[in-house]
């Protein structure tokens, strides 16, 4: 009677260790599957970061400039020196903001990145406010006082800014860049040239050579209102230096 039941005993345990055993194994294949896939992402990662940061896969395939006028697309791209195939996400920005802002004519730029492979820059240009003649030529002046252009005749639309060294620092520069800015736009035709020596006695010529005496740039908006009255009296001389006080003559 004993022996049948040792039998039994033992096909009992040997049918429970083989579930025991599919089951450690399945979840080993699990676990490997799970590091597999792990080690599959790294690589991918790693291979991605490699192709976006190192190789041409997302390189510089166009410079995109807009903006510009008296520039032409090509001299920015010059200064810009982004070169083809550069890795987009490794280019310096502000290396290549300074580089284009330094252009004479640039007023300010902005300089984007637009993947897949485009570098754009923004331009705007300076716009003049008047223009010097000097013996190498018509100096263009603009809003801030810069001298940033040469051209071989006087700037149309604008006055003509008689000044003896037009500079941004020069007091006289900026009185007269002040007054200009300041004009009343019903004025701004009727303006020949705008002359200073010193910040203090900018002069106005106008069509029909008329003259203003303007004094400083100070109370350039209040200058400019009564002005605008003292031009419907016939006269030739404007004194507006003491608004409260203007005379015609």
């Amino acid at each position: 009677m004993s022996a049948p039941v040792r039998g039994r005993s033992t096909r009992v345990r040997s049918a429970n260790r083989r579930p025991k055993s599919a089951e450690h194994r399945a979840r080993r294949r699990v676990i490997l599957r799970r590091r597999l896939v792990a080690l599959l992402s790294v690589i991918s990662v790693l291979a991605l970061a490699y192709c976006v940061f190192f190789t041409p896969l997302l390189g510089v395939r166009q410079v995109d400039v807009r903006g510009n006028v008296a520039l032409t697309e090509d001299e920015v791209r010059a200064v810009a020196a982004i070169d083809s195939g550069s890795p987009l996400v490794r280019l310096d920005l502000q290396e290549i903001h300074d580089r284009v802002a330094g252009i004479p004519r640039v007023a300010a730029v902005e300089v984007e990145r637009q993947l897949p492979g485009t570098v754009r820059l923004l331009i705007t240009e300076r716009a003049p406010v008047g223009s010097v003649k000097l013996p190498d030529g018509f100096h263009l002046i603009d809003s801030t006082g810069k001298d940033y252009a040469i051209l071989p005749a006087a700037a149309p639309g604008v006055p003509e800014l008689v000044l003896t060294l037009p500079s941004s620092s020069d007091p006289a520069t900026r009185a007269v860049v002040g007054v200009v800015n300041g004009l009343p736009e019903k004025l701004r035709p009727e303006v020949v040239s705008v002359a200073a020596t010193t910040s203090a006695d900018v002069k106005l010529t106008l069509t029909g050579d008329r003259v203003v005496k303007w004094g400083s740039s100070d109370d350039t908006a209040r200058k400019g209102a009564v002005l605008l009255v003292l031009l419907t009296r016939e006269g030739k001389t404007y004194d507006v230096s003491s608004p409260d006080l203007a005379t015609v003559s």
